[in-house]
């Protein structure tokens, strides 16, 4: 069974991760970046961020290389900004959803707080798909390791090798 890890990530909790579950699982990595950068630091990360996030945008992205018939499951990985996933992964959504067909989905999030439940749900919904493989949501893993984390990266990839 062959995996992709697709992902974004601003300020490394998610690529922490993303790193993490590839290696556990042996999974390739494609790592989506906008083409214009979102401030990463003080008021303007948040503002910009949050209203990117609530306003649906679909920012151009570089370039990438996914081909969807390589791949058994696909893994979505993105940190919640306002309640809902992170505007790059909408558009690589957006851009591959018919690729996305009959595929095998699972999804992580990494944030500061909450929200995963509904930016997964939005997710489900954006993607037109009834079952999610495997879900997981953990707190700052870069910035704040602790074993509950790591414990529950694990189950993550324990659900999925089932």
């Amino acid at each position: 069974m062959k995996t992709a890890i697709v992902y974004y990530s601003m300020l490394g909790n998610t690529d922490y991760v993303a790193q993490k579950i590839a290696s556990a699982l042996n999974a390739d990595i494609i790592r989506i970046e906008p083409e214009n950068a979102y401030p990463d630091k003080g008021f303007k990360k948040f503002f910009w961020g949050g209203k990117s996030a609530v306003m649906g945008d679909t920012p151009a992205l570089f370039p990438y290389i996914f081909d969807s018939e390589k791949y058994d499951i696909i893994i979505f990985g993105t940190p919640i900004w306002a309640g809902t996933f992170a505007p790059p992964l909408k558009t690589f959504l957006t851009d591959n959803k018919e690729l996305l067909k009959n595929k095998k989905i699972a999804v992580f999030t990494s944030s500061s707080g909450g929200g995963s439940a509904k930016a997964i749900e939005k997710l489900k919904k954006l993607i037109e798909v009834d079952d999610i493989e495997a879900t997981l949501h953990v707190t700052d893993p870069k910035d704040r390791p602790n074993e509950e984390n790591e414990r529950k990266i694990a189950d993550f990839c324990d659900a999925l090798l089932k």
